[in-house]
């Protein structure tokens, strides 16, 4: 199993300082939630709770996930940086195509997209991109960035969007797409990719949508590797993790200071609830990891 960092809502200063001691204490990745904006008033529910209210507060910074990742993997020299979910239908995809190969490139191959389709009518109304439309543009586009991130010509014909024979340098060659969002619609596309990032979930609720991936998977006739990240609202020892590990999650996200001082706190009580779960969760997990392979 693999922990990442979310770096969701944490004032934009502190980031540095956290995905340095991440990147030394053997956390996997960090994940970079993505707004272009945030309105007062909406009309749109926000579909994660259960009233439909946002979880953030209105100062809560979004910063743009690609110029984060340039700065922390300048910094870092094994962190992965996974978005957790990039908007991508908000996006001219040839614009994102090469500002996430860019990142790809110049992490070394540390980036992996987290994609969705978005929630909020009035965000895609300012930046003028039709909402009935998300979800199949965002499937073209992830077709058409794939074909833009490898060497050499290529060229694309969509319902949506159309590349006459181009190159787009630097090329990162492939990678990795992750999705995000929970309705059987989702599902079915996060199994023809790489991974599927989910919301906050109980273990054995994050079993049902393992289990339902799993099968998805197995129908289009996909065996390589798959992502399920998760945040587990009822995990707390290394055994619960274990349990999660069982049941199909690969990858738990987590803000590791919330065990020890709670999520409104100061960058030192962060990096010690960080460093403190790192040794009490990370080392004896990985411990038995490797004890259990070794059998």
């Amino acid at each position: 199993m693999r922990f990442s960092i979310n770096l969701a809502w944490v004032p934009v200063e502190e980031l540095s300082a956290i995905a340095r001691a991440a990147d030394e204490t053997g956390y996997d990745s960090v994940t970079i939630p993505d707004h272009v904006l945030d309105l007062e008033t909406i009309e749109t529910p926000y579909p994660y709770t259960p009233d439909g209210r946002r979880r953030w507060r209105p100062e809560s910074a979004w910063p743009d996930p690609w110029v984060l990742v340039g700065s922390l993997a300048a910094q870092t020299t094994r962190l992965r940086f996974i978005t957790s979910v990039y908007v991508l239908s908000l996006r001219n995809p040839f614009q994102a195509a090469k500002s996430i190969g860019t990142a790809a490139v110049l992490s070394g191959g540390r980036v992996a997209l987290g994609a969705g389709i978005g929630w909020c009518r009035e965000e895609f109304d300012l930046l003028e991109q039709d909402f009935g439309t998300r979800g199949r543009r965002t499937d073209e586009a992830l077709d058409l960035m794939a074909a833009l991130w490898q060497p050499g010509w290529t060229e694309f014909e969509g319902e949506h969007y159309t590349a006459p024979r181009m190159s787009m340098e630097p090329s990162p060659g492939a990678v990795p797409v992750y999705v995000g969002g929970q309705s059987e619609v989702a599902l079915r596309r996060a199994a023809r990719h790489d991974g599927w990032i989910g919301d906050m979930y109980t273990v054995d609720e994050a079993g049902t949508f393992a289990r339902r991936l799993a099968d998805l998977r197995a129908e289009g006739g996909r065996e390589d590797e798959f992502c399920v990240a998760v945040a587990l609202t009822d995990a707390l020892v290394v055994d619960d993790f274990a349990r999660a590990a069982d049941v199909g999650v690969t990858d738990v996200m987590t803000q590791p200071w919330a065990y020890y001082h709670g999520l409104d706190v100061s960058l030192e009580q962060k990096l010690d609830g960080l460093h403190r779960f790192a040794d009490e969760v990370l080392a004896p997990l990985g411990a038995a990891n490797s004890a259990t392979r070794k059998k």
